[in-house]
């Protein structure tokens, strides 16, 4: 396992005090070890947890070449070109059932969607599309060719192709897709474990006496929604009053229970040093001053306590920086360490309202609200203030406009990257 220099020493132009978010995410990156536990869950238990095989398909799906409307299944060689063609009907193919007998070329059989198949068949005309008479239907020319409306066996998925890759996180059609396979039981990655906590000693959690000069503790309860759209297993550990004792008896106790630790506040220049010393004296730590807005102060290593390790993840205070370091850092590496294969964040191209002021050398996270033009394009417009303290910017934006480290101002009309908050779920 590299230790924080060795890692540092391959990030070329590495500076602490002033880091590029991309290197600081590259970083991250080479440092977050992954879990290796695997365990099977039932079908029904699998959505959202990371498949930790590759899901190889013993079957065809589908098994037999079936119709894919209700109509009527015929040999395309017996279709005219310049005339309507007319077939004798000869029985009646339902879903679930074995494939019927013969049909003979100039024959056709009803037939029902998902239905096998004859052999011999090729096509289905739908229902809607003839004449039936007497035992006979009429297909006008040219209302089929000839291998229309026809599913092939192992079309979906042929026997021993893999169904689905290691490291996806399981969406509701993937559970669908095991199913088909016929898949019990899932072997997926064990959840992540994470322990959070605030520091201060002028924070007071809901439902606490808010005494003079005390706020109450927003950013535990923003952390705890964030972690719960990952589908990690949670520990609160409440807010820890700024005394080393203390701070030392919460990080020794989440390095203990969780795989990965997250504290807000208390790494900022000109804050208390009691958060910044205990973290250096319990592990490999760095202090990182990160070149963007907003969400500056950061610091990233590891914390050990009893014979466990955990990646500590210390975050500024203010609860808009809260969230964007978290987005911008944290949600990626907490899927890497559950074993989640890495994929980029949707961005949305879209044309920013009004100016937006910007100095290249740093990346700016503002809050926008995203919508329609009357054309069907993109517009955002930003939420107001875009202080790091006021958490109602993020409560009304539905999106974060990236303006990227060398990118300076932008005119009213010009295009810029949106990350859709529905996207990070």
């Amino acid at each position: 396992m590299p230790t924080l220099d060795e890692i540092a020493s391959c990030i070329s132009g590495y500076d602490p005090q002033a880091l590029p978010v991309a290197q600081a995410q590259d970083f991250i990156a080479r440092l977050v070890p992954s879990v290796d536990t695997v365990e099977s869950v039932p079908i029904r238990s699998a959505l959202g947890r990371v498949l930790a095989r590759d899901i190889v398909s013993a079957i065809n799906v589908p098994a037999h070449d079936n119709s894919a409307m209700d109509g009527y299944a015929l040999r395309g060689g017996d279709l005219l070109v310049d005339a309507p063609t007319a077939l004798d009907v000869v029985g009646t193919g339902f879903a679930g059932g074995a494939a019927s007998g013969d049909v003979l070329a100039g024959q056709c059989l009803r037939i029902m969607t998902g239905a096998v198949m004859p052999a011999g068949l090729d096509t289905v005309v739908p229902q809607e599309f003839v004449q039936e008479e007497e035992g006979k239907v009429v297909i006008p020319p040219g209302i089929v060719r000839p291998g229309d409306n026809r599913r092939l066996a192992g079309e979906d998925l042929a026997a021993g192709e893999a169904a689905l890759r290691a490291g996806r996180v399981l969406r509701p059609a993937d559970i669908g897709m095991l199913a088909s396979l016929g898949q019990a039981e899932v072997p997926v990655r064990r959840r992540l474990r994470v322990a959070f906590f605030s520091t201060g000693d002028e924070l007071r959690s809901v439902g606490e006496t808010l005494d003079e000069g005390c706020v109450y503790d927003s950013n535990r309860y923003t952390l705890w929604s964030m972690l719960q759209r990952l589908n990690v297993d949670v520990t609160d550990m409440g807010v820890v009053r700024d005394e080393p004792q203390a701070l030392e008896a919460a990080f020794r106790g989440a390095a203990q229970c969780a795989d990965a630790v997250i504290t807000s506040g208390g790494v900022s220049v000109g804050e208390a040093d009691h958060t910044k010393q205990v973290m250096a004296q319990l592990g490999d730590v760095l202090f990182w001053r990160i070149a963007m807005r907003p969400g500056r102060p950061m610091a990233i290593g590891r914390i050990e306590s009893g014979g466990r390790s955990a990646i500590l993840f210390g975050l500024p205070g203010n609860p808009v920086a809260v969230m964007v370091t978290f987005y911008a850092f944290v949600r990626d590496a907490l899927m890497q360490m559950a074993g989640a294969a890495r994929e980029p964040l949707p961005m949305l191209r879209a044309a920013s309202v009004k100016p937006l002021r910007k100095k290249p050398g740093r990346t700016e996270y503002q809050r926008g609200i995203v919508g329609r033009a009357a054309d069907g394009s993109w517009l955002v417009s930003i939420t107001g203030s875009q202080g790091s303290g006021i958490l109602r910017s993020m409560s009304e934006a539905n999106g974060l406009v990236v303006l990227h480290h060398e990118q300076g101002s932008v005119a009213a009309g010009e295009l810029v990257d949106v990350l859709p908050f529905d996207g990070l779920i």
